[in-house]
């Protein structure tokens, strides 16, 4: 096992490029299984997410060749094979089996996700979604057992705006009987790219990116080139990492719209940030001022990004409040920011951070893939070096972690654990 040993203090400068979403790629690769030829899936992320989809479809009986960062997929073969536990306990997105299984074979049995530990993720929306396009859906033994006779178009209201769900129904019903609705549907990007996969095998769907969606089903899907979206979280880390250490970082491959909630509040800290068509570039603050922030559903805040943005906000003049409305347990970073000597407290769903502060290296231990984000934007702002465990929440999501960082100028890189290192976690 490995930890990331960060030399801080480095300023950073130069071009980073933006690689394909990790929200996408997740729902893309099991959206496959409901064609009926091969589907291309072009600059996918090198992460193990991707991976771990690759084997699990391979397991189903799908042909998969995943060269470079580009996926085809040929899912002629597959089989409506129970997929209980192993590898779809690994991820949470594995939950996206079950659409795309119930919409091609009618039945599915998926393990519960796993993924990162981020308090109660419930997926009733999902199964609300699923029961009302005719399925019957149980818990049987760890597992979600879902069966159909046939899949017919509903109305379906969810009382929860969320992406998954929202993502999930639509694999079922494009290929259910009649139209189905889905209202206060999330309209997050990631959901407009899914819907543009499905559109280009033939499907019919319509309002995907607003708050309500219309599927017309239909009998066959074939298979298509598709290519994914860069990654609006992994692109607003690196601006938060240029905020935070930069002297001049151009991050390529991106598309600003997404980021504009950030981009915001950047500039209201007094961070320079200037976009174009496919890039944003973030210079130095001669002085970082406090903000307050409220995670909401996109377009507002991404909670996906709290946690990388207190880093900076440690470094911020003033005092700033984070308050995550979306996941109330995701603090447990705060923790090891305190070890990195950060005056934050944590009251109920907020985060109060008094700044400027300047941090120290530690010996940290990342919770959850954006957690592991935020300890390595402070290991790049503190003093000394930051030793950050818990690498297999960070390779989820951020695809050549370390190569980027060097790349800008930072000291960075992977150490193998000694035993007595790996003996004093499994006490911890």
């Amino acid at each position: 096992m490995e930890k990331l040993m960060i030399a801080g203090g480095y300023p950073l400068k130069g071009t980073v490029r933006i690689s394909g979403a990790k929200n996408s790629a997740v729902a893309l690769i099991p959206a496959t299984i409901l064609a009926e030829s091969p589907v291309t899936i072009e600059g996918l992320p090198d992460i193990s997410d991707v991976q771990i989809l690759k084997d699990l479809l391979e397991e189903i009986g799908g042909t998969v060749e995943f060269t470079e960062n580009d996926m085809t997929v040929d899912p002629s073969s597959m089989i409506s094979m129970p997929l209980p536990n192993g590898k779809v306990k690994k991820l949470r997105a594995s939950y996206y089996l079950m659409g795309a299984m119930l919409g091609r074979f009618k039945k599915a049995v998926i393990g519960l996700p796993g993924g990162c530990h981020l308090g109660p993720r419930p997926i009733d929306q999902h199964i609300k979604g699923f029961e009302a396009l005719g399925a019957r859906v149980t818990n049987e033994q760890g597992a979600i057992y879902l069966r159909a006779d046939e899949l017919r178009g509903a109305r379906i209201y969810l009382d929860v705006v969320s992406v998954g769900a929202t993502i999930n129904i639509m694999l079922a019903a494009v290929r259910a009987k009649g139209r189905t609705i889905i209202e206060n549907a999330a309209k997050e990007p990631e959901i407009i790219d899914v819907a543009t996969l499905l559109t280009n095998m033939g499907a019919k769907i319509k309002g995907a990116g607003t708050d309500v969606i219309r599927i017309d089903g239909v009998d066959h899907l074939q298979g298509c080139q598709h290519t994914i979206i860069p990654d609006r979280i992994e692109a607003g880390t690196y601006m938060i990492v240029g905020a935070a250490a930069g002297e001049g970082v151009l991050i390529d491959n991106v598309i600003p719209h997404h980021l504009e909630s950030l981009i915001a509040k950047l500039r209201e800290m007094g961070v320079q940030v200037e976009t174009n068509d496919d890039q944003v570039f973030v210079g130095p603050a001669e002085k970082m001022k406090a903000v307050d922030i409220k995670t909401l559903v996109y377009p507002g805040f991404p909670t996906d990004l709290q946690q990388p943005l207190t880093s900076l906000l440690t470094g911020a003049e003033g005092t700033s409040m984070v308050t995550d409305t979306i996941y109330s347990a995701r603090f447990k970073h705060i923790d090891e920011l305190r070890r990195m000597n950060a005056n934050i407290k944590v009251e109920g769903r907020s985060a109060i951070i008094n700044g400027p502060i300047q941090l120290q290296g530690a010996k940290v231990k990342a919770s959850d893939l954006r957690a592991g984000a935020a300890l390595v934007i402070a290991g790049l702002m503190a003093e000394g070096v930051t030793e950050v465990t818990g690498l297999e929440h960070i390779d989820r999501g951020y695809s050549h972690l370390v190569e980027k960082l060097n790349g800008l100028g930072a000291t960075i890189w992977r150490e193998e654990m000694t035993e007595e290192e790996l003996e004093q976690m499994k006490n911890a």
